[in-house]
């Protein structure tokens, strides 16, 4: 069989016509394959957006709540500021009745002027006189004591011995027994506070000073710029 031209050409035409059928072919597999791939990838993108915007929508709420709770803080730090002044004056108020508390019942040293007050045993008993009318008894000393209390007296010691508020002051012929302690007169009886409030306290005509010497009790009262009184409970007693 002879082979001519037209052959030829259409031995080529068939030729490329095959090539672009298998060309046709495999892309189409090939772009096939990639559809899943694709698909997947767009999935994962598609619930990446959802969960950024339900993210964003609890990021709001948060916000919300956020603005809520500073809204409420400045609500209360107002009402702080408004308080602060009054709860100041409240608690100096109560930090000042509390060590005027402890001074009284003794159990914290104290320091600051006052008064001295000392307590004689009268110089001259007359001849048959009895001599327990010119001495010093347990009502005296407690009508001082009480009378420097009453004038705002923080402390009060007598002869150095500081007394609590369950002291007690007892008389045994010429002595006094102070919680259980002999002392001697001269009683000397010191007062720690205001010194000219006290010692007013001590000079009112008809007073207590007025009274002792009635009593034929020697008196001598002075103020003190310094006293210093250890606890109830030091140890050196």
């Amino acid at each position: 069989m002879k082979v001519n031209g037209k052959h030829v050409i259409l031995s080529l035409v068939l030729l490329v016509t095959g090539f672009i059928l298998a060309v046709s072919y495999q892309f189409a597999n090939e772009h096939q394959d990639s559809n899943p791939i694709s698909q997947r990838q767009w999935r994962h993108e598609d619930e990446l957006r959802n969960n950024i915007i339900l993210e964003q929508a609890v990021n709001r709420n948060l916000q919300e709540e956020l603005r809520g709770y500073q809204s409420q803080l400045r609500e209360i730090e107002a009402k702080i500021a408004d308080l602060t002044e009054e709860q100041e004056v409240r608690v100096a108020s109560l930090i000042e009745d509390l060590d005027r508390l402890r001074k009284i019942v003794g159990t914290v040293k104290v320091k600051g002027p006052g008064v001295e007050v000392t307590l004689s045993d009268s110089s001259y008993v007359p001849d048959g006189a009895n001599p327990n009318d010119y001495i010093v008894h347990e009502e005296q000393i407690h009508k001082v004591v009480q009378e420097l209390l009453v004038a705002g007296a923080e402390a009060v010691a007598i002869n150095g011995y500081r007394l609590s508020r369950n002291s007690f002051i007892q008389c045994i012929g010429p002595v006094i027994y102070i919680d259980g302690i002999t002392s001697y007169a001269p009683f000397v009886i010191t007062a720690i506070g205001d010194p000219l409030s006290l010692e007013g306290s001590m000079t009112l005509p008809g007073g207590v000073r007025d009274q002792l010497v009635n009593d034929l009790i020697e008196v001598r009262l002075q103020q003190k710029s310094d006293i210093t009184m250890e606890p109830y409970l030091s140890e050196s007693r």
